[in-house]
């Protein structure tokens, strides 16, 4: 009763953020609707006539995305996209209390309905979150397909568990540190039933992974792999990016000088994301971990936009037990966090709006604080981990 409560509230919420939208798309400036939904159903509209999705300029994610989609190329249908996005942040939210059941508090009780509705609530009733599905990004439906993979792995079904994985890292790059995690987390490394648990969880992702994948290459070739891969690891967007690497991307795009740091950037960010994080805390706690593996990721990758932080918004309820026994200081991060966020967003606004010179240093010394800020709450949450 108490899940059916807290669903019908974050739907509710959602409906009137549609409302909303709707008025302000119709009457207002700047409009509600992403930008990026734009790009998702303009791609759409090329596969309705045909044609490739990525004719769409700026399209750069996986065409299955643009398949879903579909419908929306269609009269009178352009809002169905994000009741997709909004019925994938929901079922994320219902799959996290599904989650929460299956494990255990720190002091090793079990989560009650209660527990569960109560933490999950940090993600349903969310206004971040709504806001974020109802302006058409597709963070909501990627949140399902992740919580998905996760709540298989917490009920020990590995197979299907690396099928939807396998989707997740097709859908989007980052999830695949995840891998790594889970596997540590099954149990020791040199044990017979758990090697069988982990071939079955590798053979669903890489059957999963392998078939999205060579089925996009089959329809659309080369243009596949540049556009949805390989443009990842070589991209410079310095629009709307918090990363600390942002000034030297936007150097390196004004002037064509490559510098080297920015085509290494990964390989700190994956070593810690994807090897110590996995290998240091996996067995101690696995949902706690991808949280704190999520946030090191965003914190370090070249870019990182708004939309980023919603990858671990869904997995920072899994640390609010550990936090709630962890004293005040919890708001002391919190605060920084906003903080130096609100400095960079008051600087982009002077530079996009007011047409004000305050990208160097300001904006500049503003992504360093903000990195210093989220550094520093990693170091917290491990500790509190």
């Amino acid at each position: 009763m108490l899940t059916r409560t807290v669903l019908a509230l974050a739907l509710v919420e959602r409906i009137g953020f549609l409302l909303w939208g709707a008025y302000q798309d119709a009457n207002m400036l700047p409009k509600f609707t992403d930008i990026d939904y734009m790009v998702f159903t303009d791609a759409a509209q090329f596969i309705s006539y045909g044609g490739s999705p990525y004719m769409r300029d700026t399209y750069r994610y996986t065409p299955l995305l643009a398949w879903i989609l579909l419908p929306t190329a269609f009269e009178n249908l352009f809002t169905f996209g994000k009741l997709v996005f909004v019925a994938g942040d929901l079922l994320a939210g219902y799959l996290m209390i599904r989650t929460f059941l299956c494990l255990k508090k720190p002091n090793g009780e079990k989560y009650t309905e209660r527990d569960a509705c109560l933490y999950s609530s940090i993600w349903l009733l969310n206004p971040m979150v709504a806001a974020i599905s109802t302006r058409g990004s597709s963070e909501g439906l990627l949140g399902a397909i992740v919580m998905m993979f996760l709540w298989l792995a917490t009920t020990k079904r590995f197979f299907w568990s690396g099928v939807v994985g396998g989707l997740a890292i097709h859908f989007k790059i980052y999830p695949f540190i995840y891998v790594p995690t889970v596997l540590w987390w099954m149990g020791p490394l040199f044990n017979w039933n758990v090697t069988i648990k982990r071939i079955s969880f590798m053979l669903g992702i890489v059957l999963s992974f392998f078939s999205f994948s060579i089925l996009m290459f089959y329809v659309y070739g080369a243009e596949y792999l540049d556009q949805s891969w390989i443009y990842h690891l070589i991209r410079l967007d310095h629009r709307h990016n918090f990363s600390a690497y942002s000034t030297i991307l936007y150097y390196t795009s004004a002037t064509g000088i490559t510098m080297p740091i920015e085509h290494y950037v990964f390989v700190p960010q994956l070593l810690i994301t994807a090897v110590i994080l996995p290998l240091a805390f996996a067995r101690r706690n696995l949902m706690g971990t991808m949280a704190i593996q999520t946030v090191t990721f965003v914190t370090f990758n070249k870019v990182c936009t708004s939309q980023y932080f919603i990858w671990y918004i869904l997995l920072v309820p899994f640390l609010l037990p550990n936090l709630t026994q962890a004293g005040h200081i919890k708001w002391l991060f919190l605060a920084a966090w906003v903080a130096f966020q609100g400095f960079w967003l008051s600087d982009a606004y002077k530079l996009e709006f007011l047409g004000q010179s305050v990208f160097y240093p300001n904006l500049f010394y503003d992504t360093l604080l903000f990195f210093g800020a989220n550094v520093s709450g990693i170091c917290y949450l491990i500790y509190c981990l």
